[in-house]
């Protein structure tokens, strides 16, 4: 079994060439409540001037997507979307997106923290983001638990 180790994880612009594959991305069916397809984000994304998203790749095989919410008047930077493919989870990909992912947020003007907010309930992702010192605020966006990483 390949994993983080044995390959390059990077996050990639989607183009028309690449649209495809990252739109047959999925989770489990079990893990699906917690995170929209990737059709939807990328609609989204289109359609807000703070959204920056990417693929994830391991070398040249697409295992997942991330977006972003990025205002950097306010500054606000939050984590909307995060998502491994079915096939390529607990290989490591996730977690050294997700540090990719963080070391970029850092780089950006005043950036004091991340944000990302979660569904409850059984299977959530909280201990992934917890594992890279996110933690609990007690806030609630709509029906979603808040954590904040502080850079």
């Amino acid at each position: 079994m390949m994993s983080a180790t044995d390959v390059e994880v990077m996050l990639r612009e989607i183009t028309g060439e690449t649209l495809g594959a990252i739109l047959k991305l999925d989770v489990s069916d079990e893990q699906k409540r917690f995170v929209a397809s990737n059709a939807v984000s990328i609609a989204q994304a289109h359609f807000s001037e703070y959204a920056w998203f990417r693929a994830i790749y391991a070398d040249d095989v697409p295992v997942g997507f991330v977006m972003l919410y990025l205002d950097q008047d306010k500054p606000l930077y939050g984590i909307w979307r995060f998502m491994v493919d079915q096939e390529h989870q607990r290989k490591g990909y996730g977690s050294e997106a997700m540090r990719q992912v963080i070391e970029y947020v850092k780089s950006l003007p005043k950036a004091g923290e991340l944000v990302v907010s979660y569904g409850p309930g059984e299977g959530n992702p909280s201990p992934f983001y917890e594992r890279f010192g996110f933690v609990h605020t007690g806030e609630w966006i709509g029906k979603e638990k808040v954590m904040k990483l502080t850079l």
